[in-house]
């Protein structure tokens, strides 16, 4: 791991999601102690640094993601000192630590929002967003909830209106209240100073709303049909992505920098112009990185990488994505895109091979590295309200985040001693366990052979991106001018011709023949060409 100040710079980071990790105390649900029993896993990837989704006193509405308290740990996940053993275990095996920061909405249980909703003239009546209903009482504008209906909710309390972006337990905190942004800052001091280091900013295009209230106008992107979410029918121009919130990042940015090698990623979600938000977002003296959410969806293909990768660059761009494939949020994406896998086990090692070699960052999922695929769930072992609101068109993330399989012989693969656990394991996550994975040939191994070449090779870690030309499905780039990879992204045999293939680093499904390359179903070939 690089230990220069920007050691995020090309950095490999690991998504751990506490919920589904490890189960310590043999309740059924993953924690803090349960992270540090496996961070030697972690550690034996190669991995620069671990992200930590959130651990924060909750009411669980949203996993976690509605927090009560940003300062405290839910005691579903353990105590402060099991925090601070985290991460000091975590720095002793050279692993930085990168922790979830929910700034945008808290959680209605939370003291401030008890307060805030108690009057119009209380400390803290300012701190969320409050309307007046229109005159026939109906919200104060069109605005959309992402987890569905209005993005408004009527409180009696106060008789208003309340924003929430995304469920009504989840209210919006007032980033035009200078109070709410001190607030935040202090809130990242406290953890600083607890020794993280870093943020992924979650949200962090919805800090900021339109303080006119204006409505949103539709759409514009042609339809034939509506879609299932209303949310999805609007172009949220005035409910996020303010020009105002750029000013905040600026405030977060100069406070980190009072740190040393401390990094900034926003998750900034955003469909409609996604490379201009993640550039302005990571503009100077804003934030370090872009969790680039483009490559996490259905599209797939050697075009259709090349055409977000190529974008993200444009203009002389000399910002850091951070690249992921999978996540928390998303179907893990060997089942997503598995129309296009030769099998599971090819299809990983190729997704894996590609991911570590984009010019940028990267974030892998806990579990990735097993080729896990997504989960099969029945309507009745649901918890994510996602997946509650929108079954079956979407059946929410859940099949994403269930508990990480250890011991394929143990019960529930080893992840917990609880008879129950808080989502399933079932028998086809079960087979692919750490530990049945031991083997040279397995997805675990290839993982970390590939970590540990972008890490042994500038190139790859830092080194600038060219597209070469190569026909569908073969998607090929230089890195450095001095690294060539070709990837195989279907399940057929195809041969390319190239100029000069170099010195083989990684042969997968691939072999070399003078200059032709021959590619097997997902197979990959890396070369040093210089």
């Amino acid at each position: 791991m690089s230990s220069t100040e920007n050691w995020w710079h090309g950095s490999v980071t690991y998504q751990i999601y506490p919920r589904s990790f490890q189960d310590d105390n043999a309740d059924g649900m993953g924690d803090l102690k349960g992270i540090v029993r496996r961070l030697d896993h972690v550690a034996s990837l190669g991995v620069d640094a671990i992200w930590v989704s959130p651990f924060f006193t909750s009411p669980m509405a949203d996993m976690g993601y509605d927090v009560a308290d940003h300062r405290g740990i839910d005691p579903t996940f353990g105590t402060m000192t099991d925090f601070e053993e985290m991460v000091q275990r975590a720095h002793d095996l050279g692993l930085k630590v990168i922790i979830d920061q929910v700034l945008s909405h808290s959680s209605d249980a939370h003291p401030f929002f008890a307060e805030s909703r108690s009057s119009r003239d209380n400390p803290k009546a300012d701190w969320y967003v409050w309307a007046d209903p229109r005159p026939e009482g109906s919200p104060p504008n069109n605005w959309q909830s992402i987890f569905g209906g209005p993005a408004w909710t009527w409180d009696v309390r106060r008789r208003q209106y309340y924003l929430h972006q995304f469920l009504k337990e989840q209210p919006d905190l007032n980033f035009h209240n200078p109070e709410v942004q001190d607030w935040a800052l202090e809130t990242l001091r406290f953890w600083l100073d607890k020794g993280v280091d870093g943020f992924r900013l979650d949200a962090v295009n919805h800090y900021v709303h339109d303080s006119e209230l204006r409505d949103n106008p539709p759409d514009f992107r042609i339809k034939s049909e509506p879609d299932y979410k209303t949310y999805e029918m609007q172009y949220p121009i005035h409910s996020k992505n303010r020009p105002e919130n750029l000013a905040f990042m600026e405030r977060v940015r100069a406070l980190t920098d009072e740190y040393e090698g401390r990094t900034l990623i926003g998750e900034i979600g955003e469909g409609h112009h996604p490379v201009e938000r993640l550039q302005e977002y990571t503009g100077p003296g804003r934030l370090h990185q872009a969790y680039h959410t483009a490559l996490m969806h259905k599209p797939y293909g050697a075009t259709f990488f090349r055409e977000q990768i190529t974008g993200m660059f444009r203009d002389g761009y000399a910002g850091c994505p951070n690249w992921a494939f999978s996540s928390h949020d998303v179907p893990r994406h060997v089942s997503r895109w598995a129309s296009h896998a030769a099998s599971q086990d090819a299809f990983a090692r190729m997704t894996a091979a590609l991911l570590l070699s984009l010019r940028g960052s990267v974030c892998l999922y806990q579990g990735e590295e097993l080729g896990l695929t997504q989960t099969e769930l029945s309507y009745d072992e649901l918890v994510d309200p996602e997946g509650l609101t929108f079954w079956p068109d979407n059946p929410g993330r859940d099949g994403c985040r269930t508990p990480m399989p250890w011991e394929a012989g143990a019960p529930h693969a080893g992840f917990s001693g609880a008879d129950a656990t808080w989502l399933p394991v079932k028998p086809p996550e079960a087979a692919r366990a750490v530990d049945s994975q031991s083997g040279p040939d397995s997805v675990l191994a290839f993982y970390r052979r590939m970590i540990a070449l972008r890490a042994q090779t500038p190139a790859l870690r830092a080194g600038d991106m060219a597209f070469v030309d190569t026909p569908e499905p073969v998607l090929g780039f230089t890195r450095g001018g001095e690294i060539l990879c070709l990837f195989n992204l279907e399940a057929g045999e195809i041969e390319v011709e190239v100029e000069d293939p170099g010195e083989a680093l990684c042969l997968e499904a691939a072999t070399v023949s003078g200059t032709a390359v021959t590619l097997g179903p997902n197979g990959v070939y890396i070369g040093r060409i210089a």
